[in-house]
């Protein structure tokens, strides 16, 4: 008999907010539910950061909505009332699976309070999926936010063996399931090299490696000019393309290419990259470099999966359980010298074809009915431990 369609909600950041990697997922997530035969709304933010506290410049996108899902743009981060009206309209709604995402401590009191009072209904099976338990960039006083969250719900979805370590310093008997990052594939086909170049306005005669994303010092863009600094990369036919907004002060970067003579060596797009772009920053490069100082996962990583990129990436949380070492790519120590080795092992080994080879075959793991199955393993947790 087939299984009856379950009424789910997403609590987390969508349309009409930029893309983002969370954004990105909890809509994909969504379309991957709603191909098993769920009704699948998602339950975004009126407001997500206020403006205080977020570095870009715009958190709202200018894209078009994704079509065919529902999207409600319902929570406030910032006003009680409003967790408090939120979390009775969906208490009354009574959804079979809540799914809230937790990446960062400050939106403990609000997600926090919302599954509190969902769960009032005695139905709902409230889960989180969890990026991050502690934050990149580690603040005092942040564990009784994070504590206030975690204890309010059923179950947690983890995505790498790191998150699930320190889920455990604050939990260790909720249920709990751990799914690898499914792949990123809703950003286009791949294209050819030369015409990602072309529509990038690249020089055609020069190799391209990768930094892409938002920039925050743990990602370690530094340490990737000072590695592109290394004479052995100079001596290379290729220059590093940064795609992204810094949401740190760029002069730090910009002093590190200006004291190295790297202004010839380095193409900066300075802005956030919609959904519609992605493909040519992935397509027009040879290689993938995250350099990061720490991590959990990356989405990056799974776009990478997608366009067939091989990686460079630090062995750091997560990251080295996604990127298998010599075989899609290098993982390396966080620093200058290890991220040049690499790069230089990369180009000289003439390596691209034999890695992206690779890649295409390793990223059949990374799928979203794997996620899909997680949560529905977990409910049965839940209610299992439940009754």
């Amino acid at each position: 008999m087939p299984e009856k369609p379950k009424q789910i909600i997403i609590i987390g950041s969508a349309y009409p907010l930029r893309g983002g990697g969370i954004a990105t997922f909890n809509e994909r997530l969504a379309r991957a539910l709603t191909d098993h035969g769920d009704h699948v709304i998602i339950h975004s933010f009126s407001l997500q950061y206020p403006k205080l506290f977020f570095p870009g410049t715009n958190q709202y996108t200018n894209e078009p909505p994704p079509e065919g899902l529902d999207i409600r743009v319902t929570v406030n981060s910032v006003n009680p009332f409003n967790w408090l009206m939120t979390g009775r309209k969906l208490r009354r709604s009574r959804p079979d699976i809540v799914l809230i995402r937790f990446w960062i401590p400050f939106m403990g009191p609000c997600l926090g309070t919302i599954a509190r009072v969902i769960r009032l209904n005695g139905h709902s099976k409230v889960i989180s999926i969890i990026d991050n338990i502690t934050p990149h960039e580690a603040k005092t006083g942040l564990r009784l936010l994070t504590r206030y969250f975690l204890n309010s719900v059923e179950g947690f979805i983890v995505m790498s063996k790191s998150v699930l370590d320190d889920l455990t310093t604050f939990d260790s008997k909720k249920p709990r399931v751990i799914c690898q990052h499914p792949l990123y594939d809703n950003f286009g086909d791949i294209i050819a090299k030369e015409e990602a170049k072309k529509t990038l306005n690249l020089d055609r005669g020069v190799s391209y490696a990768l930094f892409f994303g938002f920039i925050r010092a743990y990602k370690g863009l530094d340490i990737l000019l000072h590695a592109i600094a290394d004479e052995r990369v100079k001596n290379l036919n290729v220059k590093l393309l940064v795609a992204g907004e810094f949401y740190d002060d760029e002069s730090l970067y910009h002093d590190i290419i200006k004291n190295n003579r790297l202004s010839d060596r380095v193409v900066i797009r300075n802005h956030f990259i919609p959904n519609s772009e992605v493909r040519n920053y992935f397509c027009a490069c040879d290689v993938v470099v995250q350099p990061y100082r720490s991590a959990t996962q990356s989405g990056v990583t799974q776009v990478a999966y997608h366009f067939n990129r091989p990686m460079i990436t630090t062995d750091v949380g997560g990251l080295p359980e996604m990127v298998p070492d010599g075989v899609v790519g290098y993982v390396v120590h966080p620093d200058a010298r290890s991220v040049a080795d690499a790069i230089v092992s990369f180009y000289e080994g003439h390596k691209e074809m034999e890695f992206s080879e690779n890649v295409e075959k390793a990223k059949k793991r990374f799928s979203w009915d794997n996620m899909v199955h997680a949560v529905n393993e977990l409910a049965q947790q839940i209610i299992k431990r439940t009754n």
